[in-house]
């Protein structure tokens, strides 16, 4: 649906991210991959899978695989608190929780305020695929593929 407006071209422009803190640091989701957000609930345990699942819940009648991303990051193990919550990603593949830290808030960033060349030292920057500057604010934009990649068929 084309528009010639130039207030809905610029609208357009930019995407929305969900901004998550996984340890210390903070990382952004892009919105249009996020079925919902829960609190953290009950896993059942799965034998004889990668550790980095944390099993599976049920969610409203549906079976959703749940993965630690901090696990599959290389970074130390979840501790759950009042803040921690499942977000359950709808991707090609089916639907995939991945359990984090904090839910803090939704920015809309712009490519020139997406730095896709930045390189991570970071164990992590396989997953990474850019920087998004929210203000004096950086954050991490995942990589959703190189995250959950072959964990859903696994």
């Amino acid at each position: 649906m084309a528009s010639s407006t130039s207030i809905d071209f610029t609208e357009k422009e930019k995407k929305q991210y969900i901004v998550v803190n996984i340890g210390e640091e903070q990382y952004g989701i892009d919105i249009s991959f996020i079925d919902n957000i829960v609190k953290m609930c009950k896993i059942t345990r799965v034998p004889k899978v990668q550790d980095y699942f944390k099993g599976i819940i049920n969610l409203r009648g549906e079976i959703v695989p749940v993965m630690s991303i901090r696990t599959k990051m290389g970074l130390e193990n979840d501790e759950y608190t009042k803040t921690t919550r499942i977000i359950i990603l709808k991707l090609e593949a089916g639907m995939i929780g991945i359990v984090v830290d904090a839910v803090k808030e939704v920015v809309a960033l712009s490519e020139d305020e997406i730095d896709r060349t930045a390189q991570s030292s970071k164990a992590n920057a396989n997953f990474i695929n850019g920087i998004g500057k929210n203000g004096e604010e950086l954050i991490s934009l995942l990589d959703l593929s190189a995250v959950v990649d072959a964990s859903i068929v696994a």
